[in-house]
């Protein structure tokens, strides 16, 4: 009885550890993401100037052999346009955003964001030209200027300013330390509206030309809903703006709205 228990016992433990062998086994197959850097085909330091995005007979996937989850996108964006883009769950919206950061890589066709094709730069040199605002907004263990101003690219006079703008300085006034003042992992000790606000100063302090809001306000109140699209409509009247929204009152301001469909 002793040797049966053990041995059910040994059974069941590599049985349990054979799944971290399938992970790392895993791993070791996902692809490579693309270069972050291609010198040969670097956009200008100012690109984008205009912000202009064409999505040229676009499809993208997930994972190889599966369905597209875009079909075939034309569309053209003019400069400092305002697009609403609305949909049916699991229409596409959401990898629409994916597939201009290039999280998910063409299956076929292309976009072109002031006539080049994102696909032919380096991920960096694109993604550090957009900006988006998350549905879920994503905060780092720091102080609260760190989260802001990552790489120390601004000065304090811009970071206030900004704050400013994002309705959030008087509630930065009022914390210990002020800008030096330490956020937890994830930003758990502010509000869900605090922390949408502080991403919403984070790209004012960015201040890309194009901007992409993935339902940006869903998760807060209306009072704050208003108060990031009253900033969004007054500092970004110059950029070119993608909101994927679930309220009307959220694209009601759009210039045209995308509408997918499954």
């Amino acid at each position: 009885t002793q040797n049966l228990n053990y041995l059910v016992r040994s059974t069941t433990d590599i049985e349990t550890n054979i799944v971290s062998a399938e992970r790392i086994l895993e791993y070791t197959d996902l692809s490579v993401e693309a270069e972050w850097e291609i010198n040969d085909t670097a956009p200008p330091n100012n690109w984008p100037q205009q912000g202009r995005i064409e999505f040229i007979e676009y499809g993208t996937r997930y994972r190889p052999k599966l369905d597209l989850v875009l079909k075939n996108i034309t569309a053209i964006i003019e400069p400092s346009e305002k697009i609403g883009i609305v949909g049916r769950t699991g229409a596409g919206k959401s990898s629409l955003t994916l597939a201009l950061f290039r999280l998910i890589e063409p299956a076929n066709g292309c976009i072109r964001i002031d006539g080049i094709d994102i696909s032919k730069i380096g991920l960096h040199q694109l993604r550090n030209r957009l900006t988006i605002i998350p549905q879920d907004p994503v905060l780092f263990s720091g102080t609260l200027r760190t989260n802001l101003d990552p790489f120390s690219d601004f000065t304090d006079d811009q970071i206030w300013r900004c704050l400013e703008l994002a309705h959030l300085k008087q509630f930065t006034l009022s914390l210990d330390g002020q800008l030096e003042y330490e956020i937890s992992e994830s930003g758990s000790n502010l509000s869900v509206g605090q922390r949408q606000l502080v991403c919403l100063a984070r790209a004012l302090l960015r201040k890309t030309k194009i901007l992409v809001l993935d339902e940006a306000t869903a998760a807060v109140d209306m009072e704050t809903d208003s108060l990031i699209q009253q900033t969004i409509r007054k500092s970004f009247m110059d950029c070119t703006i993608l909101t994927i929204a679930h309220r009307l009152n959220t694209i009601m301001d759009s210039d045209r709205i995308l509408v997918l469909d499954d």
